[in-house]
């Protein structure tokens, strides 16, 4: 059996379940597994068959999760394509696809295969016909950085991985699933966390309800009955910011899961307190899916032990992990995945250790580090430090060029509400904890900071400002 067929039996299982709810219009399960059959024959009709490159640029609807599981059905290449790229980075990702599927048909480089045309293709039972060494999906990175990389992930990964197949009875990720009943589904199909949870939503009997527009956190939860959602750290401080004016019911959510960037120790603290145990802090990378989760009041400082199919390994203070559902490297970039891929094991590039209990904790990034007088200073220490302190409701540190010193850290600080933090208090509390050496030799006050495309806080865009 080969992925998706786990899938296919799931949808067909059980096929009066609504999949998907957005406002007033519901898509049964049996519903979805239609448009995947004929979402499937569309594109076959097109002459698109194994192995060939299939962009996939349309909104959050059941038909384009049909058509990301119909090239799946085919054997092909999924390419996920994210909305609102810069032209050279679209043509980057698109430069060896051999079709578009677009919500609204419009000029591109390679033909495009509207989803109305695809939708009004005659059914024909999906079958899939993908062979496991070859690659499924690709999904690009955000380019903050640079060009795009993309992760390439085989059809063996999403076959034997634990998300696409129905889970171990008993299992973790099965207690997981259990909170999945209304999963809040927005942003973007190009998202590979996204649709990874929605693969547990699927599997563990839920609904995805997409809402109308962009989500309004927290208030968007009640009003939509949602048992489970991701947020990442920036919109949780948002969360936070309403949930100390206003009181809103939170009686429905069962997971609320934290993810994509460290969470300082007492925010996660007080979103726990806020939230209760629904809140989650989870660990994971797009190379590797979940690596790890726990509730927020678990496992203090630590990102939560790992994952059914997860192995943790720390080298020389550095994480690496093995799972099934790791990437088979970056697409069309040998030298890159040789880096970060060996014997079967992904080099994370986060620092860490694991304590006595199975707890992951982590300490910065490999490669996240400010070089003052030859001396590395990683940045994760110091920005949880700085976040500390009551006045401070964020922190991030970059490096920046500086002539004595060679590289020099830069703190951006968001303060808390309402309130001004003494740079004289700030530095004593970092030096207190790290030492003097560690203490940032410039500071920064910011309203709020830039999110990247990736839903992450934008360090490049925060250096970009202070630096030409």
């Amino acid at each position: 059996m080969v992925h998706p067929q786990a899938l296919l039996d799931e949808l067909e299982r059980a096929p009066e379940i609504p999949a998907f709810e957005h406002g007033s219009r519901v898509t049964t399960r049996g519903e979805l597994r239609e448009l995947i059959g004929r979402f499937a024959a569309g594109l076959r009709a097109a002459g698109l068959g194994p192995g060939d490159g299939v962009g996939l640029a349309t909104a959050v609807t059941p038909e384009g999760f049909a058509a990301q599981v119909a090239v799946h059905v085919l054997g092909a290449r999924a390419v996920a394509v994210r909305p609102g790229l810069p032209e050279a980075q679209l043509r980057h990702i698109l430069g060896d696809v051999a079709a578009l599927v677009t919500d609204e048909p419009g000029p591109a480089a390679v033909p495009v295969l509207p989803v109305d045309r695809l939708r009004s293709a005659p059914y024909t039972e999906p079958v899939p016909q993908g062979r496991l060494d070859d690659i499924a999906t690709v999904v690009f990175t955000s380019g903050s950085t640079g060009v795009p990389k993309g992760v390439a992930y085989s059809y063996r990964a999403l076959t034997e991985g634990r998300v696409w197949r129905p889970p171990v009875p008993g299992s973790a990720h099965e207690r997981l699933g259990a909170g999945f009943g209304r999963y809040l589904l927005f942003g973007s199909l190009a998202s590979a966390v996204m649709v990874e949870q929605l693969g547990v939503c699927l599997f563990a009997g839920g609904t995805a309800v997409i809402p109308q527009g962009p989500p309004d956190f927290p208030g968007v939860l009640p009003r939509l009955g949602i048992t489970a959602a991701l947020t990442t750290v920036p919109r949780l401080h948002q969360i936070l910011d309403v949930l100390r004016e206003t009181d809103v019911d939170l009686g429905s959510l069962r997971r609320l899961i934290v993810a994509g960037s460290p969470v300082p120790p007492h925010k996660l603290a007080e979103a726990a307190g806020r939230i209760g145990p629904a809140m989650h802090h989870a660990y994971g990378q797009t190379e590797t899916g979940m690596l790890t989760i726990c509730r927020a009041d678990e496992g203090p400082g630590s990102v939560g032990k790992a994952c059914d199919t997860v192995e943790i390994s720390v080298r020389d203070g550095e994480v690496w992990v093995r799972t099934p559902s790791a990437f088979a490297g970056y697409w069309r970039d040998p030298a890159a995945s040789t880096e970060v891929l060996r014997d079967g094991w992904v080099r994370t590039q986060d620092l860490g250790f694991v304590d006595a209990e199975g707890y992951l904790h982590l300490s910065g990034r490999a490669r996240d580090v400010v070089i003052v007088n030859a001396i590395i200073h990683y940045t994760g220490p110091i920005e949880r430090a700085i976040a500390a302190h009551p006045d401070v409701d964020q922190a991030y540190v970059v490096a920046v060029p500086d002539e004595r010193t060679g590289e020099a850290a830069h703190a951006f600080l968001v303060p808390a509400p309402g309130r001004e933090p003494d740079l004289g208090e700030v530095r004593k509390a970092v030096a207190a904890e790290l030492g003097e050496a560690a203490v940032p030799a410039r500071f920064s006050f910011v309203p709020s900071v830039p999110v990247a495309p990736s839903g992450k806080p934008d360090k490049a865009a925060l250096r970009a400002s202070i630096v030409d």
